[in-house]
C-alpha cells in the first residue's frame, strides 16, 4: 500500500476511524525502509514496488532522517552557549571535573553531559554572624561566652564581611565554606581575646582586637586555601554576662570616679604648681635683684666715704659740720616737730600751719585720701631753715 493511498490506515469497505495498530506497523515499516532494512513481503495485494520507486523513497527517507538530525545536533551544539554576569565568573566542568574559568560575557561550552557551567559571584559581599544570629538580642552563648587574659568572661558577637578571591578553591576544596569562615572566625577572636585584659576588649581596644583577628583569620583560611578574602570584622557588642553585669556597673562607675577625681586633682596642680613656679621665680629674681642693690649701694657707699674721707682730712671741721647737718637732716625728715632757735633775735617766726595740719596723723576712714607724695614737704623746709640758722650763727660767731 502506499503512502498517497486514501484508504491509508483504513480497513477496505470500512470508512471509521484508522486502525491504531495498522497504523504502528506501517510507522515501523517506514523506519525499516530508512535504516536500508528489505521491505518484507507478505504477499499482499497490490504487487511488488519497482527498483526505482524503492529506491528514491529510500533517499527522500534518508534525507529527512538526516535532516532531522542535523536539527537536533544544531539545537544541541546551541545548548552549550552561557552569559556570565558582570562581577560573576564561570566555571566549567567536563565530565565533573574542573577545566578552566570564564570571564564576563558571552561565552560557549561543549552542552550537557560533556560540559557543564558553575557560576559563582565573586563581586557579592557575604556576612557571616559569630554569636548571633539576624539579630544581637538572639545570641548564641557557645560562641559569644569567652575568656580573657586576666580571667575574666564577657560576651561578644561580631560580624565578618569577605569576598571570594579564588573561585575555584571557594567552590572545590571546601564542602561548606560559610562554616569553615565560622569556625575560623571564632577560632581567632578567641587567640586574640585570650591574650588581652577585660577592660582594653571593652573600651579602647575594640578596634585593634578587630585588626588582629582580621589577620590571624586571613592567615588561617588561607593556609586552608579556602579562597576567600576578609574585608572587614565589625565588633557588634562586648560587654560581662548578664549575671554580672550590676556588679561590673558599680565597678565601672568606681572606676570613672577614680578617673574623673584623677583628673580634677591633675587640674587642680596643673593651676597651683605654675603658680608656685611663678612666685618661686619672682621671688629669686627679686633677691638677685635685692643682692644686686645692696652690693651696687655697698659699693657706692665705700666710694662715698673715701671721698669724704679725703675731704675730711682736707678740713675736718667743715666736714664734720656737713656730716651732722646731713644727719640731722636725715632724722628730723621723719617727725612733725617745730624746732625754734631762742639765740636768734629774729622777732618774725614763720611757722608753716598748713603744711604743719597736713603732716598731723588724720583719722583712719581718711588715711587713703591723703596724698603721699606731699608729707615730706613740710620736713624738708623746716630743715632747710635749720640750715640756714645754723649758717647765720656760725657767721655771727666769726
Amino acid at each position: 500500500m502506499g503512502l498517497n493511498d486514501p484508504q491509508w490506515g483504513r480497513k477496505k469497505g470500512n470508512s471509521g476511524p484508522p486502525d491504531l495498530e495498522e497504523l504502528w506497523l506501517n510507522f515501523n515499516k517506514k523506519l525499516n525502509n530508512i535504516f536500508g532494512s528489505k521491505r518484507p513481503n507478505n504477499g499482499q495485494s497490490g504487487g511488488e514496488e519497482g527498483p526505482g520507486n524503492g529506491n528514491f523513497k529510500r533517499y527522500m527517507g534518508g534525507m529527512g532522517a538526516g535532516l532531522f538530525a542535523g536539527l537536533i545536533f544544531l539545537l544541541w551544539l546551541a545548548s552549550g552557549f552561557y552569559i556570565v554576569n558582570e562581577g560573576q565568573r564561570g566555571l566549567i566542568l567536563r565530565f565533573g571535573q574542573y577545566t578552566q574559568t570564564t570571564q564576563a560575557g558571552l561565552r560557549w561550552h561543549f552542552p550537557y553531559p560533556i560540559e557543564t557551567v558553575e557560576n559563582v559571584n565573586v563581586s557579592q559581599v557575604r556576612t557571616v554572624e559569630i554569636g548571633y544570629r539576624n539579630n544581637v538580642k538572639s545570641k548564641v552563648l557557645k560562641e559569644s561566652l569567652m575568656l580573657t587574659d586576666d580571667e575574666n568572661i564577657i560576651d561578644i558577637q561580631f560580624a565578618v564581611q569577605y569576598i571570594l578571591k579564588n573561585p575555584e578553591e571557594f567552590l572545590f576544596n571546601n564542602r561548606d565554606p560559610e562554616e569553615a569562615v565560622l569556625q575560623a572566625a571564632e577560632t581567632s577572636i578567641r587567640e586574640v581575646i585570650g591574650k588581652s585584659k577585660m577592660d582594653f576588649v571593652l573600651y579602647e581596644g575594640r578596634e585593634q582586637v578587630a585588626a588582629k583577628a582580621t589577620q590571624l583569620m586571613q592567615d588561617i583560611l588561607d593556609r586552608y586555601k579556602i579562597g576567600i578574602a576578609i574585608s572587614k570584622v565589625t565588633m557588634q557588642n562586648a560587654q560581662p554576662p548578664e549575671q554580672v553585669q550590676a556588679a561590673f556597673d558599680d565597678a565601672v562607675k568606681a572606676g570613672q570616679d577614680r578617673e574623673r577625681q584623677k583628673n580634677e586633682g591633675q587640674a587642680y596642680a596643673n593651676d597651683v604648681i605654675p603658680k608656685a613656679k611663678g612666685n618661686a621665680a619672682r621671688l629669686i629674681e627679686e633677691s638677685d635683684g635685692y643682692k644686686q642693690r645692696v652690693i651696687v649701694s655697698s659699693e657706692g657707699d665705700a666710694n662715698r666715704f673715701k671721698k669724704v674721707l679725703i675731704e675730711y682730712n682736707k678740713a675736718p671741721n667743715v666736714t664734720r659740720d656737713r656730716l651732722y647737718l646731713d644727719m640731722m637732716q636725715q632724722v628730723l625728715s621723719n617727725t612733725s616737730k617745730v624746732l625754734v632757735d631762742q639765740k636768734n633775735g629774729n622777732n618774725l617766726l614763720y611757722l608753716p600751719l598748713d603744711k604743719l595740719m597736713q603732716t598731723v596723723a588724720p583719722p583712719l576712714a581718711q588715711i587713703p585720701e591723703i596724698p603721699i607724695a606731699v608729707t615730706p614737704e613740710p620736713v624738708i623746709d623746716n630743715a632747710s631753715r635749720t640750715r640756714e640758722a645754723f649758717r647765720s650763727r656760725e657767721r655771727e660767731s666769726r
